[in-house]
């Protein structure tokens, strides 16, 4: 069934490479439509007069929604065709979009928010069911190394061009280039991708609830799920407070700040493949915890950073990017592993739901940690925030371990 690991890595048919790529423009689009309420937050804050609360809410109401729809949706992941999910739940993101792009104040910008949490907050587990489906595991780190570019490539094009667009035509622009890119991305999948039903033909005669509670009641997945919960907690709390901290409390400018993420993203650009390699090549676990010390380290000096040049600043970004994405891929691996065929579109719906919901959580929480006297004031606060991250970071060390741990022993058991 499951080949054991080799020192050689599995090259890819030129049909997985167009797969890849496709799932990484879905990933794209998607962490953009995320990650611009970032940079676009102290736009917004100002605009629609929010407080640091408000705008922590307006952040993890789309994650909350997305969480609810991946537990709704799990019992039902392994009984469709995988392309046709994917296309659903796509189109239901750009018309979420849309709505986002459209929202004339603050509790429409909510709706429309849960609107594309409720479609887009599926479209990852979705894509991770898919690579687990077509990819083996010794390919699967080099594959996450490239869907994770994604991430990278929405601070080097898509954050910079978003936030030059909403310089010139207002806040909204953004959200329109988003559904003008999705549509296109949409269509070509429409062609491209085979249909993924390779699951069905497992028999699972389950109805949707029973196959929901039996997958929740698997003891090793319920390792997997809390270590993505703990990795969802600790990436999230910082995540939505970047433009406003750089801006009130660091004195980067406006203008400035597309640089700054044009900056970090390049930087994951270039080190996502060469961690999706090493993946493939050293223990995933090793790699997961050099990396999250890093970032410990990081987080304390980022978090306590008071006004410095633009450069030190880049740096620090730099370092803090590579940390943040060095956990991802290795520990998204390794998860991914755990489920068996019949159960993968269950347990990543799943699995991406509390990812979604510890993330709401964490930014529901880090709006109430961190306060603005006023719209123009400095941040406060913020370093708490750096903390309660270092504790997140060592409790999901040992999570990832015990993942890790289940992982090499179903390997023992395939070569018995």
């Amino acid at each position: 069934m499951n080949k054991t690991i080799t020192s050689q890595p599995v090259k890819f048919s030129s049909y997985q490479i167009s797969v890849i790529v496709l799932l990484a423009l879905t990933q794209f689009t998607v962490v953009l439509d995320f990650m611009v309420m970032s940079p676009l937050g102290d736009i917004l804050m100002k605009s629609m007069d929010m407080s640091t609360t408000q705008f922590g809410f307006a952040v993890s109401s789309y994650a909350f929604s997305a969480g609810l729809a991946g537990l709704l949706t799990a019992g039902f992941a392994d009984k469709f065709d995988r392309k046709k999910l994917l296309q659903f739940f796509y189109i239901g993101f750009i018309i979420g979009t849309f709505l986002c792009s459209i929202a004339p104040n603050y509790p429409l910008l909510i709706a429309a928010r849960i609107v594309t949490g409720l479609f887009g907050g599926v479209i990852g587990s979705i894509s991770m069911a898919i690579v687990a489906d077509l990819f083996l595991l010794e390919q699967r780190g080099r594959v996450m190394g490239f869907m994770q570019m994604g991430f990278g490539a929405s601070q080097v094009l898509g954050i910079p061009i978003s936030l030059y667009l909403a310089n010139i035509w207002g806040w909204q622009s953004p959200f329109l280039m988003i559904v003008g890119l999705s549509s296109i991305i949409w269509v070509i999948i429409l062609f491209k991708i085979k249909p993924i039903t390779k699951h069905l033909e497992v028999k699972n005669e389950k109805n949707a609830f029973k196959h929901l509670m039996h997958t929740v009641a698997q003891k090793n997945y319920r390792i997997g799920f809390m270590a993505t919960a703990m990795l969802s907690l600790g990436g999230f709390m910082m995540m939505p407070w970047g433009s406003a901290f750089a801006i009130n409390n660091l004195l980067i400018t406006p203008e400035q700040l597309p640089l700054l993420f044009m900056v970090a993203g390049i930087a994951t650009l270039i080190i996502m493949p060469v961690i999706g390699r090493l993946s493939d090549k050293i223990d995933k676990l090793k790699l997961f915890a050099i990396a999250s010390l890093w970032l410990i380290i990081v987080v304390l000096i980022y978090t306590n950073l008071t006004p410095v040049h633009i450069s030190i600043v880049m740096v620090l970004n730099v370092l803090m990017m590579m940390g943040i994405m060095s956990r991802m891929v290795p520990s998204m691996a390794l998860v991914s592993a755990l489920p068996k065929l019949q159960d993968r579109g269950a347990f990543m719906s799943i699995n991406s739901s509390l990812q979604q919901i510890a993330g709401g959580v964490a930014a529901a929480i880090g709006g109430m940690i961190v306060v603005q006297k006023d719209k123009y004031s400095p941040l406060e606060h913020y370093d708490t925030l750096g903390f309660v991250i270092v504790i997140l970071t060592l409790i999901c060390i040992y999570m990832v371990y015990r993942v890790s741990k289940l992982i090499k022993a179903n390997l023992h058991k395939d070569k018995l």
